[in-house]
């Protein structure tokens, strides 16, 4: 087959010849890398935001009442844990619920896919209840790719408030990436050491996975699983 003839961009793997065969096939396997992150991450995004949207519907139900929300989340989680693991305790449902609330429009943006932090960020930014501040943090997370770790340091240190009362904003900067340094970029395949990704994805918490293992697992199961969870969003 002719791939030079083929769209490349209808093309999951982003393919070129450079006539340096190691070259290519590292960014074959780059490209897959890339494709596997963000697709797990927009589909575990979008869970706990409908998540979140459907409980805030059923808080509805009940004019807001404290109680009554309070009541409907505990015999959520007793019975999404049976079925579906830890990640679905109490904590977590209210973090759901308060994501929906905090970014209720964050799937109707056109570039909302293609700019989506990690659900480690979104949950860290929930922190911040400044409006300002957070979509602040937000975007330079989104423009710098900051690490969770990093996020949390500059949330925690008022970076955004420490810059905006400093006139001379470099010293500033520069120091927050000397002290971010191990930390400072997202880790692509983050999501592979994170139990909570592979609770996700269906696999045994119990079993052990070595990280090319579970890498490689996820890949070639990855087609199966997007059908299937776009399949359950169509009932919902």
């Amino acid at each position: 087959m002719d791939l030079e003839k083929v769209d490349n961009n209808s093309m999951i793997i982003k393919y070129q010849n450079t006539n340096n065969v190691l070259k290519d096939v590292c960014s074959i396997i780059e490209s897959a890398r890339d494709y596997a992150y963000q697709s797990v991450n927009i589909a575990l995004v979008e869970r706990n935001w409908f998540i979140g949207y459907r409980i805030a519907e059923e808080e509805l139900k009940g004019e807001n009442r404290a109680d009554y929300g309070t009541e409907i989340l505990k015999k959520l989680s007793k019975e999404l844990k049976k079925e579906y693991g830890k990640g679905f305790e109490l904590r977590n449902l209210y973090y759901f619920l308060q994501f929906y609330k905090t970014f209720p429009n964050i799937l109707h943006s056109v570039n909302a896919k293609s700019n989506m932090l990690s659900w480690t960020h979104y949950k860290t930014l929930l922190q911040v209840e400044d409006v300002k501040a957070r979509e602040w943090y937000e975007k330079e997370t989104t423009e710098q790719t900051w690490s969770v770790r990093t996020l949390q340091r500059n949330i925690s240190s008022q970076y955004y408030y420490r810059l905006l009362k400093s006139q001379v904003k470099e010293p500033v900067i520069e120091e927050m990436k000397e002290k971010n340094k191990e930390h400072y970029l997202m880790d692509k395949l983050e999501f592979i050491k994170n139990p909570l990704i592979a609770e996700f994805l269906g696999f045994s918490l119990e079993d052990t996975y070595t990280e090319t293992e579970l890498e490689t697992s996820i890949i070639n199961n990855l087609q199966k699983f997007l059908m299937e969870l776009r399949k359950r969003l169509c009932f919902c």
